[in-house]
């Protein structure tokens, strides 16, 4: 495996800087240090490089929301609804080779970056059909004594902390509710895949006010910073459970309300009452290894009822055999390779462990080109049985292109293994009868279950999602995030109080 370029490599090199993720603070580029951005493909490729944000940039930008917030929030919903919607069609124009450069710095497939940089555009077009919404009181009473109602008012300067894996799609499930409904961002792309991201944010910016879009990309310096200022009254974080604790500690210090989409270790159950059909084999196939595995949601673990088991297993194996791994720009790709070193190495320590104890570990698919293999972080796709329900690799989340397949008896069985780990983000059930699917996603302690479908998609942008345990707080889409991004108020109008409590009555 080659050795990714230093931090001071870029400035060597005069073909390096293609492209800049810089800290955008009220439409201007602030100076910062820089630190390459590599192809996961290629590691000694560099895509270009990303700023370092600090805690200086974080309180310049937080001061550049903070003054654009007034005028902002004052603007109807259906006015702020007409900047986004200008916003989105920009984006969309730039999107084609906007897809290209996301495959470059983060390794996904050109199909999955074109979905994730899709998906800004129609996350926001989906906001902008909530403006009225947000115009609509709750009136609780109104008589001769007078009328009680309430209504969503903006929060303030909103942080969105953004991870590796999905840049642009899953900014955008924070960022579109946050400024429809009156508040300012600051955003913090990922130092691992910033780049197109920031692109878009900067075309986003454009379409808006002065200083009611800043972008601190970064690490861990930028996201503490966000997490903590006093300034900002939300977040929304993605990313690992680990670090979701520490968002919520130091948001704590000012009672930031937070919304956290953290670790998942998703379950797939294929019930006795399924069929182990083409679709059914084909479906868990793409829920397991697509973007490498690297998605939240992805199957981590699939459970079949032992009646089926051996013929799953036959099928299944073969079926992912069929995947080839390669650049995600070359069409013939169905797997790119993982996006970075650290999550490289340990895949594959999940991988030698769980050998060593024991378990039975299928390496499948095929080299699109062997020669360059280890010119990346490649893996192929593995598929592990003969595997304890409590082994490491069945209770974590494992983040990459492998899945373990364990048979179960009964019901209760497999509802007690599937709700066995400290994640509850989302589960499928797959099963002919769809009553039993229903019984058993009632009992499942996971914030989504997908009934005979697990992929991209099938959590749509008008739903309610986020986890249970330690999965996350809140829940982001629809109308639920768009609330998330607001404080309550209670009006109480009275024209008449002469039959309320008092000394003299």
């Amino acid at each position: 495996m080659a050795q990714t370029p230093s931090r001071t490599a870029v400035a060597d090199r005069e073909d390096a800087v293609l492209h800049e993720a810089a800290v955008l603070v009220a439409g201007q580029r602030l100076d910062s240090d820089f630190q390459p951005v590599v192809n996961p493909a290629r590691v000694h490729e560099v895509v270009g490089q990303v700023a370092m944000g600090t805690g200086e940039h974080v309180d310049r930008a937080v001061a550049a929301a903070s003054a654009a917030f007034p005028a902002w929030s004052q603007l109807t919903a259906s006015e702020r609804a007409e900047h986004l919607a200008r916003a989105a069609e920009a984006i969309t124009a730039a999107a084609g080779p906007l897809a290209e450069l996301l495959t470059r710095e983060q390794g996904k497939v050109l199909w999955e970056s074109r979905v994730d940089v899709g998906g800004a555009a129609h996350i926001l077009g989906y906001y902008t059909g909530l403006a009225e919404r947000l115009a609509e009181d709750e009136v609780f009473r109104s008589d001769s004594r007078g009328t009680i109602f309430s209504g969503r008012r903006p929060m303030g300067v909103t942080g969105v902390i953004v991870p590796w894996n999905s840049p642009v799609y899953l900014a955008f499930l924070g960022i579109s509710p946050a400024l429809l409904a009156g508040n300012t961002v600051v955003v913090k792309p990922s130092e691992l895949a910033p780049l197109t991201l920031s692109a878009v944010l900067e075309i986003l910016a454009a379409k808006l006010p002065e200083g009611v879009v800043n972008v601190v990309p970064g690490g861990g310096e930028a996201g503490a910073a966000i997490a903590a200022h006093a300034g900002i009254r939300k977040v929304f974080f993605t990313g690992s459970t680990a670090t979701g604790q520490h968002v919520m500690r130091a948001a704590a210090g000012n009672l930031k309300n937070v919304s956290l989409e953290l670790g998942g270790n998703d379950p797939a159950i294929v019930l006795e009452s399924a069929v182990v059909t083409d679709r059914l084999v084909d479906e868990l196939v793409q829920s397991v290894f697509t973007a490498s595995g690297q998605i939240c949601f992805n199957v981590k673990r699939i459970y079949v009822h032992r009646s089926h088991y051996e013929q799953f297993v036959e099928r299944y194996t073969a079926a992912v055999d069929q995947l080839v791994v390669g650049d995600g720009l070359d069409s013939r790709s169905t797997i790119g390779p993982v996006n970075n070193r650290p999550q490289f190495e340990r895949v594959q320590g999940l991988l030698d462990r769980t050998r060593a104890a024991g378990a039975t570990v299928r390496t499948l698919g095929t080299a699109l080109d062997p020669d360059t293999w280890d010119a990346g972080y490649f893996l192929h796709p593995t598929v592990v049985t003969d595997v304890e329900p409590g082994a490491e690799l069945v209770t974590c989340e494992q983040f990459g292109p492998v899945v373990p397949i364990l048979p179960f008896d009964s019901d209760d069985e497999v509802v007690g293994m599937a709700n066995s780990t400290e994640f509850g983000l989302a589960a499928s059930v797959w099963s002919e009868d769809r009553e039993h699917a229903l019984r058993i996603a009632r009992r499942l302690e996971s914030g989504s279950v997908f009934i005979n479908v697990h992929r991209i998609g099938a959590s749509d942008v008008s739903m309610p999602f986020g986890g249970f345990k330690g999965s996350g707080i809140g829940r982001g889409h629809g109308i639920t995030a768009l609330e998330a991004c607001t404080e309550l108020q209670t009006i109480a109008d009275y024209v008449d109080v002469s039959g309320f409590p008092g000394p003299n009555r």
